[in-house]
Parts: structure tokens; C-alpha cells; sequence
């Protein structure tokens, strides 16, 4: 009977890993923490209002399975300048790593790679992910000309294959980290409660349409014991039928750094949150805390 649990036990948390690798979800919530895009056409410049060269921040990942929440990981973003073809730039690093432990069940290595404009421009984008047996390499390459955005992308699987694909928008495209970069020096409070934002979003093989609703603002206590006044914004899906299923809900600080400090996800078979651990070479005065 010990014998008939144990594998039981194994079974339906390889079941839930494979659900958590379906979402792709711990570089997709973080790399989507500070998404207020504005529309407009494809000019993509923005001035940068929110961060500086040497931003480190760590987050730790914790998944919820039957009412035990189990830390399964880190992730880490840095930010720090940088030249593209001999041009002023800055360069944006996203690394998410799974625990020895959680590496039994499912093995995580993502890391993400965004070079910008100092005026935030999106220029090349590189994903390289290792998740369970799958790897996979991501590159999108940038360009603008009449008005329009163009975005040519590639992805090399672990077998060798290769899809590539060129889109164009008349919106700017994005990547996962250059939306990051411009949509914090964006003002929420422009926004009112209910309103939803959207944005198209290059993802390695294909462009897709973002959704975010704008929740209001709440108090949050972080891992470092630290209470800050927050946004809260939830980024939702559609089914075929129209249907709207909230997929991520993440509180950022209502200050000029709008810095993320929980975020939620809501899964077939549980759910999994990233705290806030540690963050240095911040920009701006932490004014959002409440209390410390």
C-alpha cells in the first residue's frame, strides 16, 4: 500500500509540472509585471522614467499542491548598459532556476536576453529555455520602416528543426523584457478599474494579443516583511467560445519603480506564486512602503 501512494503521489505532481510547463509561466508573469503599453503606431521609442543601469531584483517561486506551499525555485532580473551595433543600449537579463528537488520532477533553466534603444526601442530578443526534456532556442530580430513594425523570428528545437517567421503590425511589437522596460515609466493612473489593455506581443514563433485588466490598489506584504501599497492587474485568456479565464494576478508598487512584489497564478491543479526577495540599484525612492 506505502508502494501504491508513493507512485501515485509521483504521478500527480509530474502532472502538475507538465501543466505549469504548458503555461510557461514563470518568465511570462515576470516578464509581463509592468505591461501599460500605450496605443499608437509603430514608433516605439519611449523615455525611460523608471529604471537605471544596475537594477538587480530576486524572486523566489513557491507552487501550492493540496494546501502545502513548496518553494521550487529563483528567478532573477538585471538590467545594466550596454552598446548594439556601436549604439548606446541597454541590455535586460531574465533567469529563472529550478530547485535541486524540483529538478525531480521538472528541470528549468530559462534564461532571456532583451537589448534596447535608451529610448527602449526593442531590437533582438533571445529566449533559450530547458524545460523537462524540452529545449529550445527563441531569437527575434527587429526592425522599422514606413510606419510599421516588422519582426523577424526563429526557433531551434533540440532536434535541430527550425521555423522562422516574419510579421509586421502598424502597433509596435514587443518582446517579453523591451515591455517591461517601457511600460514602467507609463502613469496608471490614467487607467481606471476595469479597463483592459492590449498589446501584440512576439513569443518566438508567432505575434499574439496580450490582455491585462486593471484590478485597483491594494496593501502588500512582501517576503522581506516589507508592506507596500500596490497595483493590481490581472492578465486573462479567452477560450474558443469567448470566454474569459484569469490566468495571472501580480501587485506592483505604486511608485515611480513599479517593482512587482507578489504574483499569482492560477492553475488547472493548484496554484503557484513569486515573491519578491531582494532589490538593489532601484532609480527611485521606495515612497510606496507602508510600513517596514
Amino acid at each position: 500500500m506505502k508502494t501504491r501512494r508513493k507512485r501515485s503521489e509521483i504521478v500527480k505532481t509530474q502532472t502538475v509540472a507538465a501543466a505549469i510547463r504548458r503555461k510557461e509561466w514563470i518568465c511570462l508573469i515576470i516578464a509581463l509585471l509592468f505591461a501599460f503599453p500605450s496605443s499608437g503606431n509603430a514608433q516605439c521609442e519611449a523615455k525611460n522614467d523608471a529604471f537605471k543601469s544596475g537594477e538587480h531584483v530576486m524572486y523566489e517561486l513557491y507552487f501550492n499542491w493540496k494546501f502545502i506551499w513548496k518553494k521550487v525555485g529563483l528567478a532573477s532580473l538585471t538590467t545594466n548598459s550596454t552598446t548594439y551595433h556601436s549604439e548606446p543600449a541597454y541590455r535586460v537579463n531574465l533567469l529563472a532556476i529550478s530547485s535541486k528537488e524540483a529538478d525531480f520532477f521538472f528541470k528549468m533553466r530559462d534564461t532571456l536576453t532583451s537589448v534596447m534603444t535608451e529610448k527602449l526601442e526593442p531590437r533582438y530578443f533571445r529566449k533559450g529555455a530547458e524545460e523537462g526534456k524540452r529545449y529550445t532556442v527563441d531569437e527575434a530580430r527587429f526592425s522599422f520602416r514606413e510606419g510599421m513594425c516588422y519582426v523577424n523570428q526563429k526557433r531551434v528545437r533540440k532536434d535541430g528543426s527550425i521555423t522562422e517567421t516574419e510579421q509586421s503590425d502598424n502597433r509596435c511589437i514587443y518582446d517579453m523584457l523591451t515591455i517591461l522596460a517601457q511600460a514602467r515609466s507609463f502613469d496608471p493612473k490614467e487607467y481606471t478599474i476595469g479597463q483592459r489593455i492590449q498589446f501584440p506581443m512576439a513569443t518566438g514563433r508567432r505575434v499574439e494579443e496580450q490582455t491585462l485588466i486593471y484590478r485597483g490598489i491594494k496593501k502588500i506584504t512582501a517576503e522581506n516583511d516589507t508592506t507596500y501599497r500596490c497595483l493590481i492587474f490581472s492578465l486573462v485568456e479567452y477560450n474558443k467560445k469567448g470566454k474569459e479565464k484569469e490566468v495571472i494576478t501580480f501587485y506592483v508598487t505604486d511608485d515611480r519603480n513599479h517593482l512587482p512584489v507578489r504574483l499569482d497564478m492560477h492553475l488547472n491543479f493548484g496554484s503557484a506564486k513569486a515573491f519578491l526577495k531582494s532589490v538593489s540599484g532601484y532609480r527611485h525612492p521606495q515612497t510606496s512602503i507602508v510600513t517596514k
